[in-house]
């Protein structure tokens, strides 16, 4: 049997992408999800998909990530809902594209709010109903751009790398608390979603392509995985209880790379961004 069937996991940025493929693939395996995300209409397709694909139980909400209280309601939602919570997905996240001397506060304060801040909300009002339940895991889904820097991402890249970190601590605490959550950092590469269309790009350096060349560029080129490639390998990762989850080929490179050369991959990535 399936290890999320009879499981309840609460997935943030549900309504398209890996968190849609994520909700998708534990309903088949007759689990129950919690989904949430800002947009309502495409939230609600997504849980009227999960029905159809055999969820024992479905709870759609509207929440902002980068509200804490909100978060908070959420996560106190989902346990009286469904009497328990096996695992958060912490999946909402934004992207920038802009060099650090021209990108606006505004804009940098966006990106931690949603993609770290929203992270750390996710992982501290979950973390007691897991505490409580016969099994848990937090997964944070950080980047492969927590794993190297690339410039014009220094806002993504703070955020991503701040995940890991925060990650890889909070997984030794339970670990010496002797509790029974578990707790996984996600590193996609390239997968097909929409958070690059729909990322906000401004002043970069380097060779400049037009906004909607580098959106193709991505999605015709780098995004080489799949959603539900990518969905397969995080449940994966959660039922191996596995600290570091690499999705994708790109992924798996760019590690591999910045373990042999730890400060040299810069001069490899300067020159592509040349």
């Amino acid at each position: 049997m399936s290890k999320f069937a009879n499981s309840v996991v609460a997935i943030t940025g549900a309504s398209s992408g890996i968190g849609k493929a994520l909700a998708l693939e534990i309903s088949k395996q007759g689990g129950s999800v919690a989904i949430s995300d800002m947009n309502a209409d495409s939230l609600e397709q997504t849980a009227s998909d999960c029905r159809a694909a055999g969820a024992k139980g479905v709870l759609a909400t509207t929440v902002d990530v980068s509200k804490r209280s909100k978060m908070q309601a959420w996560a106190d939602e989902v346990q009286q809902h469904f009497g328990k919570v096996n695992v958060i997905i912490n999946n909402a996240g934004v992207n920038l594209s802009a060099c650090v001397e021209k990108m606006s506060y505004k804009d940098f304060e966006w990106v931690m709010d949603i993609d770290f801040w929203g992270v750390v909300y996710g992982s501290k009002s979950f973390l007691p109903h897991l505490k409580n339940s016969d099994w848990g895991h937090i997964v944070n889904i950080s980047s492969l751009f927590g794993l190297i820097g690339i410039p014009n991402q220094s806002a993504y890249n703070a955020a991503k790398f701040a995940v890991r970190g925060f990650s890889e601590s909070l997984r030794m605490e339970l670990e010496m608390d002797g509790s029974n959550v578990g707790v996984s950092s996600v590193h996609p590469g390239g997968v097909k979603t929409n958070i690059v269309n729909s990322s906000v790009i401004k002043e970069t350096l380097g060779r400049q392509v037009s906004p909607d060349d580098m959106k193709k560029q991505f999605s015709e080129q780098l995004a080489r995985t799949t959603p539900e490639q990518a969905a397969k390998d995080i449940l994966r990762g959660i039922e191996k209880n596995k600290p570091r989850v690499l999705v994708g080929m790109d992924a798996r490179i760019g590690d591999r790379i910045q373990r042999l050369m730890p400060t040299g991959y810069q001069k490899l990535v300067k020159l592509m961004s040349s």
